[in-house]
């Protein structure tokens, strides 16, 4: 639901460096720009009710239609004249609207809502707000206030109209912008999958770091982290290995998510979380100059690690020993005489263009390069003077310089501010780096494009529900707490009453689900929404944030939902007593799933179990919703295999077994091993 399937895909490998990639190449607006009137509003500036923003004072109703789909509502499109910016206002039926809207943002999106957004508002008693946002909350912000003024006259509305703004991985970073930066425009928010300012690029790149030392030990780190392992993902890995894993997990990268490896190290993605690099050598040309040749980088230093990285270095020039051209003579495809030694991936490979001689650099190529037949194939984009030089006798020069030196980058980006804890393995006792450090940290300055320059100070002006899932290898679990650190400095004794932390299990940042080893995540952001209004609106305090401790970059949970809090149902389920159960084929497991919703959270409307561990899970009926419930389930295996059975649980604040809306999902997994 909430984020969508169309903007989600966009981001299945690395959502937040995509965005903030876009959001670069976005203006923000100058001081210098907005100081026609002490109202006007810069991105600096605090946006407020009666605020007038210079770029987005003109708004322009384009069309109003009313329709049937997904519920009746009436839709109300326009744009910000002499912009690019649009908006859609979906306003319910007026006995269904209560005083309130909802909005989300992301810096991908277009300005049409989903379907099941507009369908929860409506619910909810609520419209719904869309603009075709990105650099910053300003748009938005103009949007929102907008959006009261055509309601009033819509509804014939006199009295208050309360706003929620949501949004999640880039989307969170504008959320957080909008909560530093305007007060009374809206009242409320929901960020979720929370980044910071050290994200990007260092998030993606760290894991790429991870792949480049440990993709061969991925299948055994992963069993032991899988239900029934043996919860020690070090075993077997050498000294350098061990090493890594430390570093990495130290940073971020929940130990449980090795389960899903192919994602966590980006076995199927294009460029192999490497996409921010070209934005990297952009911001800092020299660092790869630096890597391979100072002492303090990797590319240098005496050691397994340093010896691994300058093992797979590719640094070599072939020569063009024929020039291929298709029907329009343009130039299609060069045989060179010599190819280099690849252990790296192909796509890690950068192709320059050099002289005859060798000591003139001509330009850069892009296309594939096949080792078997010594063709480079040229492929889109390639600037005309580039390939006007192409002739018999170029040299091709193939490395893969940059690409190594990007693993390890995070190193040189220790942020100044101690609170980042998770870059402790890199300061020395008094504070200071370890490592030799870039001029500049570039994960403050794209964050920064993206949230329209919010400074992370926690200084928020709305009520606010964080929501953040334990198994995001994308925005890290830890986040929310550094942020949730900055909200008590800033706020004080008003914290209780201004922010909750939420942590999700068993989900990560891509919505629907990716796997059956995950749960939607949506129906607990819904709840928020509604949790955050009440708690305007009506003084009704949310469910306490939940208990968790952050030790090492780990985030862990209590086992009870008792002792948990939060809203998210805990199963705690057995087979055989245990986590793990080895069987002949031919007998019978014995399960036992004890579920749980933290108090005054909801009552469990669902169970269905997944026996095999396919995915195919099956509704089983227990009776009446309510607040616990233990089950006791037999299946018998009739074929040797290893099964990871599971139980999927949902609660719903009000126990309706009915609606779509506000279901909270957790699962339980346990190991079966059939002989």
């Amino acid at each position: 639901m909430i984020s969508s399937r169309k903007l989600i895909r966009k981001a299945a490998t690395g959502a937040l460096a995509m965005v903030m990639l876009s959001s670069m190449l976005v203006p923000i607006t100058s001081a210098a720009e907005s100081s026609t009137a002490s109202l006007n509003v810069s991105a600096s500036t605090l946006i407020t009710p009666e605020s007038v923003d210079p770029l987005y004072n003109r708004p322009v109703i384009d069309s109003e239609t009313d329709l049937t789909t997904p519920v009746p509502h009436r839709k109300v499109s326009g744009h910000f004249e002499g912009t690019d910016k649009k908006f859609t206002f979906y306003f319910p039926a007026k006995n269904k609207f209560t005083g309130r809207f909802f909005q989300n943002v992301y810096p991908l999106q277009d300005e049409n809502a989903t379907d099941v957004n507009v369908n929860f508002g409506a619910d909810s008693g609520a419209y719904t707000v869309q603009t075709n946002g990105g650099g910053g909350y300003r748009v938005d912000a103009a949007a929102a206030k907008f959006s009261r003024t055509v309601a009033a006259k819509y509804y014939g509305w006199s009295g208050r109209i309360y706003g929620y703004i949501y949004g999640g991985s880039g989307g969170s970073f504008q959320t957080i912008g909008s909560l530093e930066g305007t007060e009374g425009v809206w009242d409320g928010a929901v960020p979720y999958i929370t980044g910071v300012p050290t994200s990007i690029p260092n998030n993606f790149f760290i894991r790429a770091f991870a792949r480049f030392v440990l993709e061969k030990k991925a299948e055994q780190i992963a069993d032991a982290m899988s239900p029934g392992g043996s919860g020690d993902p070090y075993a077997g890995l050498n000294d350098m290995e061990k090493a890594v894993l430390q570093e990495v997990t130290k940073l971020g990268v929940p130990l449980r998510a090795w389960e899903d490896y192919n994602y966590l190290l980006g076995l199927h993605d294009a460029d192999g979380l490497l996409g921010f690099l070209t934005a990297l050598c952009g911001i800092d040309p020299t660092y790869v100059e630096d890597f391979w040749n100072k002492p303090g980088y990797l590319g240098t230093e005496q050691s397994a690690l340093g010896e691994l990285f300058r093992s797979s270095k590719v640094d070599t020039a072939s020569t063009v020993t024929q020039v291929t051209h298709d029907g329009q003579n343009v130039v299609k495809s060069l045989t060179l005489d010599r190819v280099p030694d690849v252990t790296t991936p192909m796509y890690w490979l950068d192709y320059t263009l050099l002289s005859a001689d060798g000591t003139t650099t001509v330009g850069k190529l892009s296309g594939s390069f096949d080792p078997v037949t010594k063709v480079f194939t040229l492929g889109k984009g390639n600037a005309e003077n580039v390939l006007s030089a192409i002739h018999t006798g170029s040299k091709l020069k193939i490395d893969n310089r940059w690409y190594l030196a990007a693993l390890s980058y995070h190193r040189h980006q220790v942020p100044k501010a101690l609170s980042f804890t998770a870059w402790d393995q890199f300061r020395a006792a008094d504070g200071t780096p370890i490592y030799p450090q870039r001029a500049m940290e570039i994960g403050p300055l794209i964050g920064g494009s993206v949230s329209g320059g919010a400074a992370y100070s926690g200084n928020i002006h709305a009520k606010v529900i964080m929501v953040v899932n334990l198994l995001d290898m994308d925005a890290y679990p830890w986040n929310a707490d550094w942020y949730s650190s900055r909200v008590k400095e800033s706020l004080g004794n008003r914290y209780d009453d201004n922010f909750r932390v939420w942590y999700n299990d068993n989900a990560d940042h891509i919505s629907p689900a990716r796997t059956r080893r995950l749960v939607q995540y949506d129906g607990l952001l819904q709840q928020a929404l509604r949790d955050v209004s009440a708690w305007v609106e009506k003084g009704v305090a949310p469910a306490r944030s939940t208990k968790y401790e952050v030790a090492d970059g780990q985030v862990t949970v209590p086992e009870k939902a008792t002792q948990r809090q939060g809203i998210q149902p805990v199963v705690d389920l057995t087979v055989g007593g245990a986590a793990r159960i080895d069987i002949a084929a031919g007998q019978t497991a014995t399960f036992t799933a004890k579920i749980q919703v933290p108090p005054g959270s909801g009552k469990i409307v669902r169970t269905e179990w997944d026996f095999a561990g396919t995915g195919d899970f099956k509704a089983w009926e227990f009776g009446v919703p309510r607040p616990t419930v233990n089950i006791s389930m037999k299946f018998k295996y009739t074929k040797p295999g290893t099964y990871y059975p599971a139980i999927r649980i949902t609660s719903q604040r009000e126990g309706d077994v009915n609606t779509p809306f506000a279901q909270v999902q957790n699962l339980g997994r346990v190991r079966v091993v059939v002989h």
